[in-house]
């Protein structure tokens, strides 16, 4: 049966939600971050939300493609305007980290590991990790002394229906449905993203001074914050393990030689 996505019903079920009155859909779009940005630059409102079945050029953090086959993923952006220096910028992967996880466990009984900042994971059976998803978040600012943002556009994407996966991803990439046999639905994923991340929007609105629980929630939700040996490819790449995060989101790694460093961008792998 086809896995439609009706922008109708899910408004309807957003109600009480900052994205309510946001949500449309695209059967076949280039990028939903990209157009987004171009609606929000043009004072397009909070809530806007642009959905599609298919991206034409789908693209992840730091230029990386997507493969989005038809119906297969849920591609969603976001559209939030957050009181939110740009130094904390990164509070707002992090939450959306969170929220993804919580929904894609209540929606599916899948359980999602987060690598940091941004990718989402899922377990095998030898206990290798598998890619299902990723969040690009993509921000305009108020210049000044202190940057404020002025909007950001939160892109999430997840495969969904997945059976199979281009050669050069076999070996990275899984699905939700390569990880369950439960009967999965788009509509009720993104049901219970859209929530969670109003939520935790609203929650990070509410502590704006203090970000202490959603870093120790972070920490708690991903394998890879504490503990884990990881090679990291910047400053001309090094290997340690991962040691906390720093008061704005960062991760930080206590090298092979005994040297704490914050890793500012992501591409951190397991050793």
């Amino acid at each position: 049966m086809l896995d439609t996505l009706d922008a109708a019903a899910l408004g309807h079920s957003l109600l009480g939600t900052r994205f309510a009155e946001g949500v449309r859909h695209f059967p076949s779009i280039g990028s939903t971050n990209t157009s987004l940005l171009e609606a929000a630059a043009q004072g397009a409102p909070e809530g806007l939300v642009y959905i599609a079945d298919e991206q034409t050029a789908g693209r992840g953090r730091g230029g990386h493609s997507w493969h989005s086959a038809p119906g297969n993923g849920l591609y969603v952006s976001a559209l939030v305007k957050p009181t939110l220096p740009l130094r904390d910028a990164l509070l707002l992967s992090l939450g959306t980290g969170l929220a993804v996880q919580q929904a894609v466990q209540q929606a599916t009984g899948v359980a999602l590991d987060i690598r940091w900042p941004n990718d989402l994971l899922i377990v095998q059976p030898d206990a290798t990790t598998r890619k299902c998803g990723g969040i690009l978040v993509e921000t305009a600012v108020e210049p000044g002394a202190d940057p404020m943002l002025r909007y950001a556009v939160i892109g999430i994407g997840i495969n969904v229906h997945h059976a199979e996966f281009p050669p050069e991803l076999a070996t990275l990439a899984t699905s939700l449905r390569l990880a369950t046999s439960a009967s999965l639905s788009r509509e009720s994923i993104l049901l219970a993203l859209l929530r969670a991340l109003d939520l935790e929007l609203t929650r990070q609105e509410t502590t704006a001074d203090d970000h202490t629980a959603l870093l120790e929630r972070f920490a708690q939700a991903s394998s890879w914050v504490r503990g884990k040996r990881v090679q990291v490819p910047e400053q001309g790449g090094y290997t340690g393990t991962t040691s906390g995060l720093d008061s704005r989101g960062f991760l930080l790694v206590t090298t092979d030689e005994g040297q704490q460093r914050t890793v500012l961008s992501g591409g951190v792998r397991e050793l």
